[in-house]
């Protein structure tokens, strides 16, 4: 082999070992970043529970009188706008309760299911 064939033979082993490094390289980071999004989108979640949660608690709990139309339309509003099917068929039992013993039993199932959601 000539001096000149394994030059070039070496350089693209070189090239070649680059390529691989950076591919896994290259992988790496896209699963990094996949998990990050995934973290991402997990603690906006959690955040849109909370402050639902500290609405519900702040306009209903601690309401000192019969919680009017436009409060409930803005919790209703967040409750839509968590886009969790379990939290919203929850939010509802408790909207259409009948008898002040069934409102108090489904506040504290919403409550329980707006804990469970935060992770």
């Amino acid at each position: 082999m000539s001096k000149p064939k394994t030059i070039l033979t070496v350089v693209i082993l070189i090239l070649l070992a680059g390529n691989v490094f950076l591919g896994v390289k290259y992988f790496s980071v896209v699963k990094e970043l996949r998990q990050t999004r995934i973290a991402l989108e997990t603690q906006k979640t959690n955040e849109k529970v909370l402050e639902f949660t500290k609405l519900f608690i702040a306009e209903v709990l601690r309401a000192e009188t019969e919680v009017d139309f436009e409060t409930r339309l803005k919790l209703e509003n967040a409750v839509r706008n968590l886009d969790d099917e379990e939290i919203l068929a929850q939010w509802q039992k408790f909207t259409e309760s009948k008898t002040e013993v069934q409102s108090q039993e489904e506040v504290k199932n919403l409550l329980e299911v707006l804990i469970n959601k935060i992770k």
